[in-house]
């Protein structure tokens, strides 16, 4: 390359006000010297933002890594991805994105005859900077209507619309402020239940972001004269999702309360007056369901931590008549289930990997799918009335591919549609670790590169590696197909990800230990995965980066202010950073019953324990930090990047480190849904090319790696 990396020029950062204010909050006093960047519309905020992305601009755009990793990203993020399928009668909805599109399109093709694939919705006609995302999207059950919603520069603040399928014309019904509407279909495919959110102005100043409720719209209704069904009253945290019995006698409500309890309630669709029966309420688990032929059967970790499923006949609710069909597996977790075909077809995972099983509706005669490697399993859909389910799978190596399971036939799979993948998967090697965190917990963890990288005088030295993780709200992190890390990997970079607490993968107990007032579990697991690393002889110290974005963004940011020293770069990406405050921004309350509330003084104790804003000490060499986030973000408040790159960099100022500490705050762009193609170039171009540089990752001109 023509350019080195330490030659680098990095300038000084914009000068950045301190203007302390002081609270004292539960009894603790607490200066923060930059509440005033809290404010991202004012002309001193907006100024300085302009001139902290300049800076960045001008930094990384000499770092000689950064053309590779934009034309790495541009060729293998463009390559056709197909995946969501969802089966309405004879037709397969599915998502695709082929080369040249910023946005995925919405395809149907039917299953039977030889009929084309037909792109029914195309956001990318919607604008030419492909800043319209198609957020989600609800087929009829006939497969003639769809809702959906449309939503602009990543504020995920949908709006409904409806298209008839056979015409291709878009009805006159639009419906706002409908954010995750979570659309039910009655079955004459005239009418649906849906979710939406107040108007700014129908209630208190903030107040708009909760207080979700659910209606029923009738086709051709003024949505202002929409039945609501439920919410009048309620918590205003709360959020609903429902279901129809298959033949649309029951209607189904789950009542959402956070991610660790929610409340079924039945009662039957057609009298709108009809209160609703609870099933279960108030119990401290979380339960999914689907009825059929008169039975709810239900998926929970009530008194089974890693679930089981149950079947309530909807004559005799109470809990005494439960009927366990499927037991809690000591062994595999169960994440999912559908009906199909009188059948029970169940997701689950073991040590983060997915299986299949297909039971008949008694919980009897077991057998499994067999899927192609390890990997991931998404999106299952099936009909009661149909022999067969669709899903999607994919592994760290296979992109992601589309599968066809007939429910009589054997326990193979056919695949369907096949997204386009250049990377020969044999050269990839990926291999599962198990490692003990602080406290003894045997944590499994991901490590994945370049076949030959290990290979010889590859054992000799450490490596760039770039370690990342999640914990938290119940997620796991399991084995899936991303564009995004193979230039890393190609280049001669680790890529390592942790199972931590605070996930699903080993089932509620797993998830509860990580959350809350046992939140530190996930950063101690985090830092005994580095320590692993270069135990292991993978990396060192000078060769070590994490990377996080959201919740992840929280644990990077933690891990770093506790353990400095472990790490010589950060990429922290649309973060929680002052966890004193932020349940005063957009919709993070609704996150206090994973976090804890700031204004109960036993949650702030350890809130503020490990806050990572409030953790940067003086006298402390961070490592380089690249810190990214987007203005139109509705979920996590900009401002947290901005107030942590603030008090760092003054830090590093004072201490003399050559360590940068950069701020991107991209516009038109929100959390990261429906973003722009391009947009997604630039933001990870941008920070493997600061991890590359920062861990001295040097690139090739050419990559071999392709078929």
């Amino acid at each position: 390359m023509d350019r080195k990396s330490n030659e680098v020029r990095v300038p000084p950062p914009p000068h950045t006000p301190s203007k302390p204010v002081v609270d004292v909050v539960h009894g603790v006093t607490i200066e923060d010297p930059y509440r005033w960047l809290e404010d991202g519309n004012s002309p001193e905020t907006v100024a300085w933002t302009g001139a902290q992305n300049k800076r960045t601009e001008e930094v990384l755009g000499q770092v000689p890594s950064r053309d590779y990793f934009v034309d790495e990203l541009t060729r293998l993020l463009s390559e056709d991805y197909v995946g969501s399928p969802v089966i309405r009668k004879n037709r397969l909805f599915y998502i695709k994105r082929v080369a040249g599109q910023n946005q995925p399109v919405l395809c149907m093709r039917e299953l039977s005859g030889s009929s084309p694939e037909r792109v029914i919705l195309d956001p990318n006609k919607a604008s030419s900077r492909g800043i319209v995302a198609l957020d989600w999207w609800y087929p009829s059950r006939d497969g003639t209507k769809l809702a959906y919603g449309y939503s602009e520069r990543g504020d995920e603040w949908s709006v409904l619309r409806v298209l008839d399928i056979e015409s291709g014309e878009t009805l006159p019904d639009h419906i706002e402020r409908a954010r995750g509407a979570g659309v039910t279909w009655e079955p004459d495919g005239m009418g649906f239940y849906y979710s939406r959110y107040p108007k700014p102005g129908e209630v208190p100043p903030g107040e708009e972001n909760y207080n979700r409720h659910l209606y029923y719209h009738r086709l051709g209704q003024d949505p202002q004269e929409d039945r609501k069904i439920y919410g009048e009253g309620r918590p205003k945290h709360e959020m609903y999702g429902t279901s129809l019995s298959d033949e649309g006698k029951y209607l189904l409500l789950t009542v959402m309360h956070g991610w660790n309890s929610t409340d079924l309630l039945v009662r039957e669709a057609h009298d709108m007056d009809a209160p609703f029966t609870p099933v279960v309420q108030g119990i401290d688990a979380l339960f999914s369901g689907r009825i059929h032929k008169g039975t709810l059967y239900m998926m929970t970790n009530y008194k089974a931590s890693r679930y089981r499923v149950v079947a309530v006949d909807l004559a005799r609710t109470d809990e005494s008549s439960w009927q366990e069909i499927i037991p809690e597996d000591p062994e595999i977790t169960l994440t999912h289930f559908t009906i199909a075909g009188d059948s029970l077809v169940v997701t689950g995972m073991k040590d983060a990997s997915s299986r299949v099983f297909v039971y008949d509706l008694d919980g009897s005669n077991k057998r499994e799918i067999t899927l192609p490697t390890l990997g991931t399993v998404g999106s299952v859909s099936g009909q009661a009335e149909s022999p067969e389910v669709f899903f999607e799978f994919q592994s760290f190596a296979q992109a992601n591919g589309i599968y066809r399971f007939y429910l009589d036939g054997s326990g193979n799979a056919e695949l369907v549609l096949r997204s386009s993948q250049s990377l020969d998967p044999s050269l990839i090697a990926i291999k599962q670790v198990f490692y003990s965190s602080k406290d003894g917990t045997r944590i499994p963890m991901f490590i994945i590169h370049r076949k030959d990288l290990l290979e010889g005088e590859g054992t000799k030295r450490p490596h760039p590696t770039v370690l990342t993780g999640y914990g938290g709200f119940n997620l796991a992190r399991v084995p899936a197909y991303s564009a995004a890390i193979l230039p890393w990997i190609i280049a001669g970079g680790i890529y390592a990800s942790a199972n931590l607490r605070g996930g699903n993968e080993y089932g509620e107990e797993w998830h509860r230990s990580g959350m809350r007032e046992k939140k530190q579990n996930v950063f101690d697991d985090f830092i005994a995965a580095a320590e692993y690393l270069i135990r292991e002889g993978y990396t060192d110290k000078e060769h070590l980066g994490i990377w996080g974005r959201s919740n992840g963004g929280l644990l990077v940011g933690a891990a770093m202010t506790q353990r400095p020293d472990l790490f010589k770069a950060v990429s922290c990406g649309v973060p929680l950073l002052d966890m004193v405050r932020y349940h005063k921004f957009l919709i993070a309350y609704i996150w206090a019953s994973e976090y804890g509330d700031p204004d109960d003084p036993e949650a702030f104790k350890w809130l503020y324990a490990y806050s990572p804003y409030h953790r940067v000490r003086e006298d402390v060499v961070y490592p380089a930090v690249f810190f990214y986030t987007a203005s139109s973000d509705s979920r996590v408040d900009p401002m947290h990047a901005r107030k942590m790159t603030a008090k760092l960099q003054a830090v590093q100022l004072k201490s003399g480190s050559s360590n940068p500490v950069l701020l991107v705050v991209e516009s038109d762009a929100g959390h990261g849904v429906g973003k722009p193609l391009y947009k997604v170039v630039e933001e990870q171009a941008n920070m493997w090319a600061f991890l590359a540089w920062q861990l001295g990752l040097e690139v090739p001109h050419k990559t071999g790696l392709q078929t």
